[in-house]
């Protein structure tokens, strides 16, 4: 369980017990314990011994343990745990010289590259802010996120150099990195860290935080701050006492690292010894190569990724069979539909698990390939640890099967936002946080999205939630992807209106959907206008942007071969 700050004594003896006997079953199911020598436990007591262990504290303890174990495959290069050990090393010594401390933001925008990682872990060791932002980012929102984070220094993706340029002004001359590429007038990644040769620095006792910038899918994004106590890795214990991750894998990390998943995910093969291989673009024959190249034991994907691998799948574009070697998918990050999930069941086999959670609440649930067959929609049960409750607009808690706002208390919750305490006191209730989702739960313990509390439609009184009516629209064989919002109306208060992509070859007609979803929902639930475009608006973590969808209104660009929209009547 989490434990609040008033827990008692035997509560806390309790709790040790159980991270010995969570670390010994983790230790043993996944081959780790097995692989463990004597310079990698020191180095794993030395850490413990700190009390904050933070990712860096893996890559040193396999450094020790195996140094030779390749632990990265990225842009053609593999890197051992011991070499890029010393890179980190080089890194820190680097920035420490250059004034970078305990609790300094430095602001890092670049790739899937090995420099993200390795900055990450330099930064952790020196106790400073890694502030992780999308190298998509404009010059606003980049300079946004410099201002409201307080950071002096700046790693940028070659890739990323016109919004860099854009905020020079902001930075002190050599504090502006270019990363893989020509740095110009500013400084070299590479000339950087080879600065710090020799040098080799021992963890900051306090431990490294982490900024990330949450979607901002309904306004500027805010910085939630990440540390990493001692509970924060008995929660990640926990995730891999659940999931099925072995100290062998080879982990396929698809999503950009900048975002919680991918990083998430790296990190916990990094925990176990294993190997990463770093994607780039996503495509899903690319991800099959990559696949059946590096022998890929597991991946994690947004909806959107895995829709693509099983259209892909279904129109022959994959050869057969599936790679042997593929045990799991992980998806989260956005809402996996029920049709979507039955589909990749039947397309890859019982590899695939969904898990829920936030940049601000880490892991929540986990749903297994049984669950998601059971049970089709659910995100799974809570994960042991976590405390979850679904409460009314009055909080007060509903009962299974009745729709509340989703809370949870858990180690791996983060901090705050960053200089936004309004914000972070309006998402908390008595230690319990929210980032807005609606949820239900069955009997057997298993939730269910519902939608986003800001996105619930009223119509007539009756409360629509947007997931429901958009997983009757995903059932539609014509339908690829789809999204509901409430727009206003005068009889109504709100009605439902859709955003729909056709599956390739196919040209549905409005009056064809609303049909489907009467014979599946309530008359209120029942979209009174079908709006058609060529792709929904998602950010780079596959939320669709909703307020992207209401500022279009109905009259978007005609899709071809049919009309813009369709009323419902």
């Amino acid at each position: 369980m989490a434990l609040g700050p008033g827990a008692t004594a035997r509560e806390r003896i309790a709790l040790e017990l159980d991270r010995m006997r969570t670390g010994a079953r983790v230790l043993g199911k996944t081959g780790l314990g097995r692989a463990l020598r004597w310079p990698g436990v020191r180095a794993a007591l030395a850490s413990l011994g700190r009390g904050h262990v933070n990712p860096a504290s893996a890559l040193r303890l396999h450094a020790k343990n195996s140094p030779e174990r390749v632990a990265l495959l990225a842009r053609g290069r593999a890197y051992r745990y011991g070499e890029l050990d010393a890179l980190v090393d080089r890194l820190g010594a680097a920035l420490r010289r250059g004034g970078v401390g305990r609790r300094e933001p430095v602001a890092v925008m670049v790739k899937n590259r090995p420099e993200f990682l390795a900055l990450q872990y330099a930064l952790g060791r020196l106790g400073a802010a890694a502030v992780n932002v999308s190298w998509r980012s404009t010059p606003d929102e980049l300079g946004h996120v410099l201002a409201d984070s307080g950071a002096r220094w700046l790693f940028a993706d070659a890739d990323a150099r016109a919004a860099a340029e854009a905020v020079a002004p902001r930075l002190e001359p050599g504090r502006l990195v270019v990363v893989g590429g020509d740095p110009g007038r500013f400084v070299a990644f590479d000339e950087l860290a080879e600065a710090g040769a020799g040098g080799a620095i021992d963890d900051d006792p306090e431990g490294g935080s982490l900024v990330m910038y949450t979607s901002g899918t309904t306004g500027r994004p805010k910085g939630a701050v990440r540390t990493f106590p001692r509970d924060a890795l008995t929660q990640t214990l926990r995730f891999l006492e659940a999931a099925p991750l072995h100290h062998d894998d080879v982990h396929y990390a698809a999503c950009p690292l900048y975002h919680a998943t991918a990083y998430g995910f790296a990190n916990f093969t990094f925990l176990l010894g294993g190997r990463v291989v770093l994607g780039e673009e996503f495509s899903p024959l690319g991800f099959d190569e990559a696949v059946r190249r590096h022998g890929v034991t597991n991946a994690a994907l947004v909806p959107t990724m895995l829709y693509r691998l099983v259209e892909a799948a279904r129109r022959g574009e994959l050869p057969s069979p599936r790679p042997r070697s593929l045990r799991a998918i992980f998806v989260g990050g956005a809402a996996l539909t029920p049709a979507l999930a039955s589909a990749a069941l039947e397309a890859f086999g019982d590899v695939l698990y969904q898990f829920y959670g936030a940049t601000e609440t880490g892991l929540v649930t986990f749903a297994t390939p049984e669950d998601l067959r059971l049970a089709p929609g659910t995100i799974g049960r809570a994960l042991r640890g976590n405390d979850i409750r679904l409460l009314d607009e009055a909080g007060a808690p509903v009962a299974d099967g009745e729709v509340g706002e989703l809370f949870v208390r858990s180690p791996l919750a983060f901090d705050a936002y960053h200089n936004n305490e309004a914000a972070t006191s309006a998402a908390t209730r008595a230690g319990y946080f929210s980032v807005g989702d609606l949820a239900r739960r069955d009997a057997a313990g298993r939730y269910f999205l519902s939608g986003r509390k800001r996105e619930l439609i009223i119509s007539g009184g009756v409360n629509v939630y947007p997931a429901e009516v958009e997983a009757a629209l995903a059932e539609h064989p014509d339908v690829a992807d789809a999204a509901v919002v409430g727009v206003p109306d005068d009889e109504w208060g709100e009605r439902v209106r859709a955003y729909v992509v056709a599956r390739e070859g196919r040209s549905p007609e409005a009056a064809d959907l609303v049909a489907h979803c009467r014979a599946r929902l309530a008359g209120p639930k029942v979209p009174r206008e079908v709006v058609f475009l060529e792709a929904l608006p998602r950010n780079p973590t596959g939320k669709v942007v909703k307020r992207a969808l209401a500022e279009l209104g109905a009259r978007p660009a005609p899709r071809p071969g049919g009309p813009a929209s369709g009323g419902a009547g």
